[in-house]
């Protein structure tokens, strides 16, 4: 298989999960220019599509009613790799986990205030899952003060390198180099990989695979 087939994600439900605890994606609109205008935003995945909250007005908005055409992108870089890990000298080895997903799709701005209301509870709830408000209710006129933009993916497609196209030994290798480093993702990459981490070292306990 060739290595753009092993870094796909190819579960949809990790994709969403994915999806369900990053909190920054960045959308690709088209100005007046015709140049791209990328902005990080806070958004929610609900029934397929993604919902984001907004200014009532501004560029980004403009862009959308002219070219309903977007991008969507989220991404979390899980650890970086130094070259010395490979080779003692040859730096064009350095690498990076991470696992990332792009959308191609239509975007809309939400006019119906049942879906508007159902957009920000979503986001709310994801937020600040501790609650401390008052979920939103259609006939609220805070509604009217702010806009809900909505992308309906064409295309979603996943990525992610967590050392799944590696050998076996070459994966344990890897995990135990991380593990000397030592970095501030250390722990949480290791059990992604599937590793278990102690103070005495770590273990593969499975192979992961999305």
């Amino acid at each position: 298989m060739q290595l753009i087939g092993k870094l796909e994600i190819k579960s949809k439900e990790k994709i969403i999960e994915f999806l369900s605890v990053e909190s920054t994606g960045r959308i690709a609109s088209i100005d007046s220019n015709g140049f791209p205008q990328i902005i990080p935003m806070n958004f929610v995945f609900i029934n397929d599509v993604i919902y984001m909250h907004s200014h009532i007005r501004g560029e980004k908005l403009e862009n959308i009613k002219r070219n309903s055409k977007v991008g969507f992108e989220v991404d979390r870089s899980l650890e970086f790799l130094p070259s010395y890990f490979f080779d003692p000298t040859d730096a064009s080895l350095a690498d990076t986990l991470y696992v990332s997903v792009v959308m191609k799709g239509t975007c809309v701005i939400v006019e119906d205030k049942e879906e508007k209301t159902l957009a920000l509870n979503g986001l709310m709830k994801k937020y600040q899952p501790e609650g401390g408000y008052e979920p939103m209710k259609s006939e609220m006129e805070v509604l009217n003060e702010v806009a809900v933009i909505k992308v309906i993916p064409n295309t979603m497609r996943g990525k992610y390198k967590i050392g799944q196209n590696f050998k076996h030994d070459e994966k344990v290798k890897l995990a135990e180099n991380i593990f000397k480093r030592n970095s501030k993702t250390m722990r949480d990459t290791l059990e992604i990989m599937g590793f278990s981490v102690s103070k005495n070292g770590i273990k593969l306990e499975k192979n992961v695979e999305w």
